[in-house]
């Protein structure tokens, strides 16, 4: 009889064991799944307000609010930018001062807790830049996807799709540039954005199956005069992209591909994000086989949102070794590999998916020369 008991108990406590594992993973595999829109990606870094002036805000000294380049700083109710750091403006050893360049909306007061982010534009492209723009709606196999359609002149039309955290106002980001080259840009909110149709499951597929809204894009695109078009992607945009260029019904029409930050092995960064929830390492096998279950994602398969026989097309990347999200290293691989089609452009010391922000006319002089002969 003891010995019965002392079985049936080793059994529950390994059914207990097993259950809070499966639960752990499935909170783990939640940290990408279900990413909020204008959230901090888990891993960044949470910054305090210690004072505001005329121009000038001072935050918590951290690698994040040291970084060179313009961003977003969102909170709760905010949204703000920020310039440089302010050199010449005194410092105290666990502050840092920065040019506070402009407050969307919100009050930034001492004690409240901020992030960066790569979105330094709220609004449509009217309210943020001052671009006339259609409100359009893309059928979608879920669904109408709510899109904006600037205007110009080329038929060459670039076609945004956001990632991870963000939403489709991180494309005003480059929209401006873009219209002074007479380039029409379509900028959509897919699945599981606001406005946009829901997956069935609920749930973020990293670009697995979000790259069918950015094809049924494309053929939007070209019913509506579109020539050819370039896909300009971030982070899981980015797969989103890579996807769409190999496997599109219209994929002839596609005369070029932008990758900025592109997570080419979705279980790499199921894997990061989970680790910034500072999920054990144990743990991280059961998050990956969590989001698999919840989301039939097929695994076991390395790179390969980035098969160098799938590039067709002239493809422009542009990642930083810093990036802790999406591993640069494979986007080092897939330009060596496709020397003849793809042209990598190494960012130093940008978070993922902000590679703009970092040195913003570097950036769009890349762009500029990559679509030039594109034209």
């Amino acid at each position: 009889m003891r010995t019965v008991k002392a079985t049936a108990a080793a059994v529950t406590v390994a059914l207990a064991a097993g259950a809070a594992s499966v639960a752990a993973g499935r909170l783990a595999s939640d940290a990408a799944l279900k990413a909020p829109p204008n959230g901090p990606l888990p891993g960044d870094s949470r910054l305090t307000v210690h004072a505001t002036a005329a121009g000038q805000i001072t935050l918590t000294r951290d690698l994040a609010s040291l970084r060179s380049g313009v961003y977003g700083l969102a909170g709760d109710d905010l949204h703000a930018v920020v310039g440089p750091v302010l050199e010449a403006v005194p410092h105290t050893a666990d502050t840092v001062v920065r040019r506070l360049e402009r407050v969307t909306y919100g009050t930034p007061a001492c004690g409240d807790t901020v992030w960066f982010t790569p979105q330094v534009y709220s609004g449509d492209p009217r309210t943020a830049l001052g671009l006339d723009f259609e409100d359009v709606e893309i059928p979608g196999e879920l669904g109408p996807l709510p899109a904006w359609h600037v205007p110009a002149a080329r038929n060459l039309w670039v076609i945004a799709a956001h990632g991870l955290g963000t939403t489709r106002e991180l494309s005003l980001n480059v929209m401006e540039f873009l219209h002074r080259q007479q380039f029409p840009v379509l900028a959509l909110a897919h699945r599981g954005d606001a406005g946009a149709p829901r997956s069935p499951d609920g749930l973020g597929h990293l670009g697995e199956t979000e790259w069918r809204d950015l094809d049924a894009a494309v053929r939007y695109a070209v019913r509506n005069g579109a020539e050819r078009v370039v896909l300009h992607g971030w982070s899981t945009g980015a797969t989103m992209a890579l996807r769409t260029a190999a496997y599109s019904a219209r994929r002839d029409r596609i005369a070029g591909v932008v990758l900025d930050s592109p997570v080419l092995d979705w279980e790499a960064t199921l894997r990061a994000l989970a680790r910034a929830r500072r999920t054990p390492g144990v743990l991280l096998p059961l998050a990956v086989r969590a989001a698999q279950g919840r989301t039939r994602m097929r695994g076991d398969r390395p790179d390969a949102a980035a098969d160098p026989a799938d590039v067709k097309v002239p493809t422009l990347v542009l990642h930083s070794p810093d990036d802790t999200v999406a591993a640069y290293g494979l986007s080092r691989r897939l330009a060596d590999r496709r020397t003849d089609l793809v042209s990598l452009r190494t960012v130093p010391d940008a978070p993922h998916g902000a590679t703009w922000n970092a040195d913003p006319a570097a950036y769009e002089e890349a762009l500029r020369r990559f679509l030039v002969p594109l034209m």
